[in-house]
């Protein structure tokens, strides 16, 4: 299993730099979620981890070894990404779409033991049903379950989650806690972007705060006693933390 190391990276698009100098630590095991507004760079932060985003600044290496060095099947098999949302292009029915998580894996065409992998990530997250559906034609909330067993099909060891809650219903969204925390408890590393404070503070035992493209603090949640403090600093608005026997309730002053 993998721990992730960023070293002083910063990225730019052409209107302008979006991160700058971070630096943070992912260890395996843990959920970390990443808070912070819209527009302070978590998604970019993400898609970079991923793959999906050229960086020029700055380092990120996993179990020590720098993932510029890293070919697209072997970063494949180590790390996988659940965007917010999935437009599709082609008519493909669920089963292939799942399967194409084993891109890594085949070089002809998939083989029975992938086609189990893809129908077992299916069971476990309940789309068993939609197996033969033209992927297309599903709801948002569909779309959302498929990609994520898509990502289980893949099998990484480092899984970057963005929004993973989209479009979904209140019984999918226990679902899809029920998956992670299983995903946890097999010592995957775990980082999920969350606007949602009171699902953060409920489920990530890391937390990362970002502000301007910075990571402006860390904190383990069951120890720090200033994540009130550091909320109300990197939201810019009062909040208050009613403590309940599920975990802690925010709400906006």
């Amino acid at each position: 299993m993998a721990d992730i190391e960023i070293q002083n990276l910063s990225f730019s698009y052409k209107h302008g730099e979006i991160l700058k100098n971070i630096s943070a630590n992912f260890k395996t095991g843990v959920f970390t979620g990443i808070l912070g507004k819209n527009g302070s760079g978590k998604t970019t932060l993400l898609k970079i981890i991923a793959g999906l985003l050229p960086y020029n600044r700055g380092k990120i290496k996993v179990n020590g070894i720098d993932i510029k060095g890293f070919k697209d099947t072997e970063r494949a098999k180590i790390i996988g990404y659940l965007p917010q949302s999935h437009h599709p292009t082609f008519a493909f029915k669920v089963i292939d779409v799942v399967l194409t998580g084993r891109f890594s894996y085949v070089f002809t065409v998939p083989k029975n033991k992938d086609i189990e992998r893809a129908e077992e990530a299916m069971d476990i997250v309940g789309i068993g049903h939609l197996k033969e559906r033209i992927y297309t034609e599903l709801s948002g909330g569909e779309r959302q379950m498929v990609m994520m067993a898509r990502l289980l099909c893949q099998g990484p060891e480092i899984m970057l989650l963005d929004e993973p809650l989209t479009h979904l219903d209140l019984p999918n969204q226990v679902k899809m806690w029920d998956i992670i925390n299983r995903l946890i408890k097999r010592n995957h590393t775990v980082i999920a972007v969350l606007h949602d404070i009171t699902t953060a503070l409920r489920y990530a035992k890391h937390l990362v705060f970002m502000k301007d493209g910075r990571v402006v603090h860390m904190s383990d949640r069951a120890t720090d006693d200033s994540i009130v403090e550091k909320l109300k600093e990197v939201f810019d608005i009062d909040i208050s933390i009613v403590q309940t026997q599920k975990g802690m309730l925010v709400f906006p002053i």
